[in-house]
């Protein structure tokens, strides 16, 4: 069973998304990133990619090419009974993500605490 959770991203350039975004403790990084398929980088007014650092990730299935875009938007996690910490965090556009991840930092920054991976809680 996998972490997920539903998040609220507000682009700088315009546009907010609310999705269900993969918690992934194997995206290390060094500032809070949100990894968005080319869908939702339209919803946020940042495909096609102008402005943006192209990049090669190393992953577990090899290089990936992808678009960085450096603390290009604000993320928070969808909760109904507490006011949630607004993050701001780089975007990176994969285009072949079929959904969101969140990186170990961002996690850490919107002070998500994992009970068990296993279970999905």
């Amino acid at each position: 069973m996998a972490v997920r959770l539903r998040l609220k991203v507000r682009g700088k350039k315009g546009g907010v998304v609310e999705t269900i975004a993969l918690l992934n403790s194997g995206f290390e990084t060094p500032t809070p990133q949100l990894l968005v398929p080319i869908s939702i980088a339209k919803s946020l007014n940042l495909w096609p990619p102008e402005g943006a650092y192209e990049v090669t990730l190393d992953t577990a299935g090899g290089p990936l090419r992808a678009w960085f875009y450096p603390k290009s938007a604000y993320v928070s996690v969808v909760c109904e009974d507490v006011v949630p910490k607004e993050v701001e965090v780089d975007i990176v556009v994969s285009p072949i993500a079929d959904e969101p991840l969140i990186s170990d930092m961002l996690a850490e920054e919107l002070e998500i605490a994992v009970e068990s991976f296993g279970r999905g809680l």
